[in-house]
């Protein structure tokens, strides 16, 4: 049996020619690109990375600035308590008698010899008038031992008398005037007594503390009131051994009172030795004389500054300095405005300036704000500050 194949339409002819090239151009071009560097070509690769490196987006836009030289007072930070300048204790001298009455209080204003209490004094003024009474028998016993020893001595050149009885006349006169004496010594004791009775202000100045009730008993040495003489104040500043040596008397100071008033003061004496545990000396500063209603009290803790003089610094402002992990970090561009994270040494503060002592030059650039939102090698785009160039003092 014979089966004969039919003839291909001359459509299909050309459609089966054209699968055939097109296969053909695929082959060539594999093996083209496979005889190529082992047959793998790692140009792609690099081409992306470039694409990648050229796109990168900036992470911020920033303001670059530089430190900014200035000329600083240098000044010395310390605290401390406010102080009585000297505190006088007042108490009794006269023991064993009632105190019939107070005058002053905490806070009043007194003068050098004012009466700020009375003591019972009828006891006194008793023993007084019973000293006063054997004065004056003394002083009449005197008078007639005078009389008799003035008679002895005329009669002693005419041997009237015996020698024995001018002695005895004599004598008498000389034990009348110890009598006399003695009373009046008695006397003065019972009026420094009846003095005692009235407790008086040393000195001027302010009660600070007060101790004396009406009818309580007196006792010697007894405390009764605190006076702060004078009224004066002083601020006993805590100051590091290292920095004693930076003060002497005549130095400013200036305190900021618990209202928030600057106070001015001089120190007045640095304490010649520093305390084995806290390595802390103390500088004494006068205060001026406090003001009826001021905000200075003594026992009240206080901050302030010495001023040292002025000196040159480089500042940066506030918003460019990041605290971070206890330490202060600024962020330092580069040529190709990319960040830094670099830690600084910072001093004092004046306003919304801050000093940096060390850490980078004088002439580094600086994010200026927004540095809360950089991290260290984030590329940013900088937008220049306005012309602030530094100046040099």
């Amino acid at each position: 049996m014979t089966f004969s194949v039919p003839p291909f339409s001359s459509k299909l002819k050309r459609l089966l020619l054209v699968t055939v090239l097109v296969l053909g151009v695929v082959a060539i071009w594999r093996i083209a690109q496979d005889s190529g560097d082992g047959g793998i070509s790692q140009e792609p690769a690099v081409a992306d990375g470039e694409k990648k490196t050229a796109g990168a987006k900036p992470a911020l836009t920033v303001t670059a600035i530089a430190p900014l030289w200035v000329e600083w007072p240098q000044v010395l930070t310390a605290s401390g308590n406010i102080a009585a300048w000297q505190e006088a204790v007042i108490g009794a001298e006269i023991s064993n008698l009632r105190l019939t009455e107070v005058r002053v209080n905490v806070g009043d204003r007194v003068q050098q010899g004012q009466v700020l209490a009375r003591i019972s004094n009828d006891s006194v003024d008793a023993t007084l008038s019973e000293s006063r009474a054997a004065v004056a028998e003394a002083e009449a016993m005197l008078a007639e031992a005078r009389a008799n020893g003035d008679r002895a001595r005329q009669f002693q050149a005419t041997g009237f008398l015996s020698a024995q009885s001018i002695n005895q006349y004599l004598t008498a006169e000389k034990t009348a005037l110890a009598r006399l004496n003695a009373a009046r010594a008695r006397m003065q004791a019972e009026q420094l007594r009846l003095a005692q009775t009235a407790v008086r202000a040393p000195d001027d100045g302010v009660i600070s503390a007060r101790t004396a009730t009406v009818g309580s008993m007196t006792q010697p040495g007894q405390e009764l009131f605190r006076l702060i003489r004078g009224s004066r104040l002083e601020w006993r500043a805590e100051v590091s051994a290292a920095d004693l040596g930076k003060l002497k008397p005549g130095v400013a100071a200036t305190l900021t009172a618990p209202n928030g008033a600057r106070v001015q003061g001089r120190v007045r004496m640095v304490a010649p030795t520093v305390d084995p545990q806290t390595l802390n000396g103390l500088v004494y500063v006068d205060l001026p004389v406090a003001e009826t209603g001021s905000s200075l009290r003594a026992g009240t803790f206080a901050r302030g500054e010495f001023e040292l003089g002025r000196a040159r610094a480089l500042s940066l402002p506030q918003s460019a300095v990041l605290l971070r992990d206890g330490f202060t970090y600024v962020f330092r561009l580069d040529d190709q405005n990319k960040v830094a994270q670099t830690k600084v040494a910072v001093g004092q503060r004046k306003g919304n300036q801050i000093e940096i002592i060390g850490g980078i030059a004088a002439d580094a650039r600086v994010v200026a704000s927004g540095a809360g939102f950089l991290a260290d090698g984030d590329r940013v785009r900088v937008v220049d500050a306005p012309a602030t160039a530094s100046k040099q003092p």
